[in-house]
């Protein structure tokens, strides 16, 4: 029985795989400018200094690595948090995470002062992602004790909260700070900065990478505190790092690409259905689902 599992499970990595090459392909090659797929070897090998050359590894490719670690990092933070809140309604942006985000970016963009430049709007977006986080945490927490209930509503009253801020901040901004933080909050995979996209790349595999160390945990978690308590799971611990892991994927990724939603609520629920609840099984899956699923979005959205 545990070798047929096995084998249904590396034959759903290898489609999930094969899928997410087919649309990372499909996204390098669909533009203003058709490049055909077998010419991008070509390209690779003799096209330096020409026109396709340049779309393809200047505008292209970057959109498609970005997509596919902000797809998968904020599918793993989905998974994580609807294991430990048993809650297949939560995601990543339910916490406060984006709310945080969106205001530390508009007020670096009102207030725009400093030396950063470019790196100014995702390290302010950074900073309030990570405040955010930090004030639901406080708020949440009595006795050592993460209460999750409060976890939640307190989380969706500091995204109203951001949410009125950022309206007030936008009532009384300057047309081209209003024009600015408007788009930033659409969202989008433009990132013009190679470090950014670095750094998301390792956050995003790094994050999968601890989240894997915490499936047995969560699959404990699935069946209630109490039990998990006496199958020798560390509860209040195992809670506080999911939701810390969860926070910081969301608040990187926010603070790159602006709010992308859905991804974090669609793609766990998607992959569910199609491998079941193993989160040993759920988390790798739903990491190459969003991957594949931002891409394919950005790419129609293009």
């Amino acid at each position: 029985m545990a070798r047929d599992k096995l084998i249904v499970w590396i034959g759903w990595m290898a489609a999930l795989s094969a899928l997410l090459l087919v649309v990372a392909l499909f996204s390098l090659g669909v533009g203003a400018v058709a490049l055909p797929w077998r010419k991008i070897p070509l390209l690779l090998f003799h096209g330096r200094g020409t026109a396709e050359y340049a779309i393809l590894f200047q505008v292209r490719l970057p959109r498609v690595l970005l997509g596919a670690a902000v797809g998968g990092a904020l599918a793993i933070a989905g998974v994580m948090l609807q294991g430990m809140f048993r809650n297949p309604l939560v995601e990543p942006y339910t916490l406060g995470i984006s709310g945080g985000a969106a205001l530390g970016v508009c007020i670096n963009m009102i207030f725009r002062k400093g030396p950063l430049g470019t790196l100014s709007t995702p390290l302010s977006g950074f900073l309030g992602a990570m405040g955010a986080v930090l004030l639901v945490y406080a708020l949440s927490v009595r006795g050592g004790e993460i209460r999750l209930t409060r976890l939640l509503l307190i989380g969706v009253m500091v995204s109203f909260m951001t949410s009125s801020l950022i309206m007030l901040l936008m009532a009384v901004s300057r047309v081209e700070a209003l024009h600015g933080i408007v788009f930033w909050i659409m969202g989008s995979l433009e990132e013009p900065d190679p470090s950014l996209i670095r750094i998301m790349a390792i956050t995003s595999v790094g994050g999968l990478a601890l989240a894997s160390l915490f499936t047995v945990e969560l699959n404990a978690l699935s069946l209630g505190e109490e039990e998990a308590f006496h199958l020798g799971v560390k509860v209040e611990r195992v809670k506080r790092v999911l939701f810390l892991l969860a926070s910081f994927l969301t608040g990187v990724c926010v603070s790159v690409t602006g709010i992308i939603g859905f991804v974090g609520l669609v793609v766990p629920h998607l992959m569910r259905l199609l491998v079941g609840g193993d989160h040993r099984i759920l988390l790798i899956t739903s990491y190459l689902g969003g991957a594949a699923f931002l891409i394919l979005c950005d790419t129609l959205a293009r």
